[in-house]
């Protein structure tokens, strides 16, 4: 063994695949592995004590074939506790590099394992496989309904998960499961103890946490093959766990909980808005001087609640600190102050559209995009 190699360990969740698992092995031992030459490679089966013993054979299987390890689970939990208990073992125990999700049943064709290597020595963190893109295919004798669940189920979690930004247009097949990911910088930064499924949508999670991680990623053509013998793991209940699983990493995404609090400062922002422009037109008679002292009063209060809540992990502290931000702040939204008192101005005096119906509009469509982009990038700038 060239110790100089980095190890990739083959992560295979088994369940009743007596039928099937010694001919993967000795397809994978005898034929596939041997042809990667720069990699040392391991299989590593998790068994959830299958009732069909598919663990014994597997033991049997270890006397004929060193690189392969066994995890043997004493009660079925779901197909993404035996994923996150072999990537534990992969990592911890066979020091693995990259771990490979695969399956037993021959749907994944073994000679796909050599080409996500390949990508991975190009320079990709994550590979996976996908039906979707060309090459790739689905069984043709699939029924209409399994045809559903994989292309419309799939784009409803792609939609969930990363519309509108560059991964939707990116991730083809997000419920794939053959996968190659990079351990350290990348698997080894996610709390696979604690996903939010221990069930098939696990692969939801652990997808997105990569690409959260900002992983080189890249798609290869699967031709999905079928099952001859063994049980399907899509368990009644996957499409309902995939959907919450997909709104789970999505609702509580930091960006998203960001953003959601941004909005909600940014209505607050609206009504001292439109309070002010009804004071301040009491007050005078300039239409731009209204526009103006109102939206400072806005300003304000968005600099306020937005440090001690939408931006409180950058929270600004010391009363010198706050003044110079405060400041920075006022000179960031002289953008905002124009935009208003230029718009608002327009559409009073040249159209004589009212306040409270300009209002909104401005804020919606010019204001907030504009602050979005001068708080992240300027005042509660990420170190």
């Amino acid at each position: 063994m060239n110790f100089n190699k980095q190890t990739a360990v083959v992560v295979i969740a088994a369940y009743n695949e007596a039928g099937s698992v010694r001919q993967m092995m000795d397809s994978l031992f005898n034929h596939v592995l041997p042809t990667i030459k720069n990699w040392n490679c391991k299989v590593l089966v998790v068994d959830d004590t299958s009732p069909d013993k598919t663990y014994e054979i597997v033991a049997e299987l270890q006397k004929i074939y060193p690189e392969l390890y066994l995890v043997n689970n004493p009660v079925k939990l779901g197909m993404g506790n035996a994923i996150a208990k072999g990537f534990h073992y992969a990592i911890d125990k066979l020091h693995a590099d990259v771990v490979m999700e695969f399956d037993c049943d021959f749907q994944h064709p073994p000679e796909d394992l050599p080409k996500l290597l390949i990508e991975i020595d190009n320079g990709y963190d994550f590979v996976i496989g996908s039906r979707k893109i060309k090459g790739g295919s689905v069984p043709a004798s699939w029924g209409l309904k399994r045809k559903f669940f994989t292309y419309v189920g799939g784009f409803t979690s792609r939609f969930i998960l990363f519309f509108p930004f560059k991964p939707f247009f990116q991730v083809t097949d997000p419920t794939t499961g053959l996968r190659a990911s990079r351990v350290k910088g990348f698997v080894d930064q996610i709390d696979l103890d604690h996903m939010y499924t221990l069930k098939f949508g696990y692969k939801i999670e652990l997808l997105f946490r990569m690409i959260q991680l900002k992983a080189k990623f890249k798609e290869i053509p699967l031709q999905f093959g079928l099952r001859e013998t063994g049980e399907s793991k899509i368990a009644k209940d996957t499409a309902k766990d995939i959907l919450f699983t997909s709104i789970k990493c999505r609702w509580y995404d930091e960006f998203t909980q960001k953003f959601l609090k941004f909005g909600t400062v940014g209505f607050v922002g609206y009504l001292f808005n439109a309070f002010g422009l009804i004071l301040f037109a009491k007050v005078t008679s300039i239409e731009w001087l209204i526009w103006l002292l109102a939206t400072e009063v806005a300003i304000i209060s968005n600099f306020t609640l937005n440090n001690i809540w939408t931006f409180s992990s950058q929270k600004i502290n010391g009363v010198l600190e706050l003044s110079k931000k405060f400041f920075q702040f006022n000179l960031s939204s002289v953008g905002a102050i124009i935009i208003q008192s230029v718009v608002g101005s327009i559409g009073v005096t040249a159209f004589g559209l009212s306040r409270q119906i300009l209002l909104p509009i401005i804020i919606v469509f010019l204001v907030l995009p504009y602050n979005w982009l001068m708080y992240n990038k300027f005042i509660w700038k990420k170190k």
